[in-house]
């Protein structure tokens, strides 16, 4: 703010950038070119250096970052020669948006630069993890994902948040605090928030996506149960009865407990509020090890695959994650806020937790393995303090 220096987000290195424009003066009608700011080195330096450093990387700044969404992602000038949208990583995936011209809403841009915000964080940490992240659109028209962002209108056009074979659909009006916050009164959550909700759908799509006819069938339906049950049925059972009185011991939320397809969405977003929340405290050189903390910890048995090699490393971060949110809550509270994170983890999630993390991992290591093979950069599987987790 006090050098007004331009700012960038690059997906593929995942790193916020300082930029500085290239000088494309020498071309008539360039479009505007920037590359990450860079300090000056003297000729006589670039002489005596022992190897040319290679070009820096160009970019363009993604049509959407002057529009409500005010996207700040930027799109490696290699990549916009190849298409036509002008768009990022994360807006390529759009596929309806509100209609910023109505006169009858005209908070409806305000509201989209609030989802966007959202998306754009849950794209982001999608890619790190290394799981497929293609537009139905342009890229995957089979398998890929794609979201509308609609507001439900004064002639019964009712919109309802969900997923469909890979199109996901937030309802804009999530966005209004007040109305979202009055949605999670009437249905007794204890959570309700639009990054929530991208993550728990996303959650559908990637089952459909790894899952469903995958070797992880047999594991899927050992922890969570048969999804040929009537989900439909499922639905109105749990709205008109709602959840078993032990559901506490069973799931992550009440929700989960109507449907295996809705216990996995939920514990898939559970499990990206663990990656993103926990990522973000090691950034800061924040960890609860230190703390003095009444805490049992999980042990090796609660794990989905306890002889797993890599298992005593989840087991750890699932501790941490337990230990660092505990003293978040305690800081809400003294704050007079509620819990930073107000569920319960039982055994049976730890065990779902620790099946959908084997799950991500080996999706991503299958997609750094491909990318290697094809000559890519491959992002790292780590997190801000360097330790792998896969």
């Amino acid at each position: 703010m006090a050098c007004g220096t331009s700012l960038g987000y690059d997906p593929h290195s995942a790193q916020l950038l300082s930029l500085m424009p290239v000088d494309t003066s020498a071309v008539a009608g360039a479009p505007e070119l920037w590359q990450a700011w860079q300090v000056l080195v003297a000729l006589e330096d670039v002489e005596a250096a022992p190897e040319v450093p290679e070009p820096p990387t160009s970019y363009f700044r993604c049509l959407n970052l002057t529009t409500p969404a005010a996207c700040n992602w930027l799109v490696p000038s290699t990549d916009l020669f190849g298409t036509t949208t002008g768009l990022c990583r994360a807006c390529q995936l759009n596929h309806k948006i509100p209609d910023l011209n109505d006169p009858e809403h005209p908070d409806n841009g305000r509201l989209w630069g609030l989802v966007e915000l959202a998306k754009r964080r849950l794209v982001s940490a999608l890619m790190v993890l290394g799981l497929p992240v293609a537009s139905k659109l342009t890229e995957d028209p089979e398998h890929g994902l794609m979201f509308d962002f609609l507001r439900s209108d004064s002639e019964g056009g009712h919109v309802l948040t969900g997923h469909d074979t890979g199109l996901i659909t937030i309802s804009l009006i999530e966005a209004d605090d007040a109305t979202r916050e009055a949605a999670r009164q009437a249905m007794h959550e204890p959570y309700r928030t639009l990054l929530g909700h991208f993550r728990h759908e996303v959650g559908h799509y990637y089952w459909d996506r790894l899952v469903w006819g995958s070797e992880w069938m047999n594991g899927f339906h050992t922890l969570f149960g048969d999804e040929t049950i009537d989900y439909a049925e499922a639905l109105q059972r749990h709205y008109a009865n709602g959840p078993a009185p032990d559901w506490q011991q069973h799931y992550v939320s009440a929700y989960a407990s109507t449907h295996p397809w809705e216990d996995w969405a939920e514990c898939w977003a559970h499990y990206l509020h663990m990656r993103d929340t926990v990522d973000t405290a090691l950034s800061f050189g924040l960890s609860a090890k230190k703390m003095q903390l009444e805490f049992t910890p999980f042990t090796i048995d609660s794990l989905y695959r306890p002889k797993h090699p890599k298992a005593k490393r989840f087991l750890a971060f699932l501790n941490d994650w337990t230990r660092l949110t505990t003293l978040l809550n305690e800081m809400s509270r003294s704050m007079g806020q509620p819990d930073f994170y107000p569920f319960v983890l039982p055994l049976e999630v730890v065990a779902k937790l620790h099946f959908i993390h084997l799950l991500v991992t080996s999706s991503g290591e299958s997609s750094q393995r491909g990318k290697t093979a094809a000559g890519d950069r491959a992002a790292p599987m780590t997190l801000a303090s360097g330790k792998a987790l896969a």
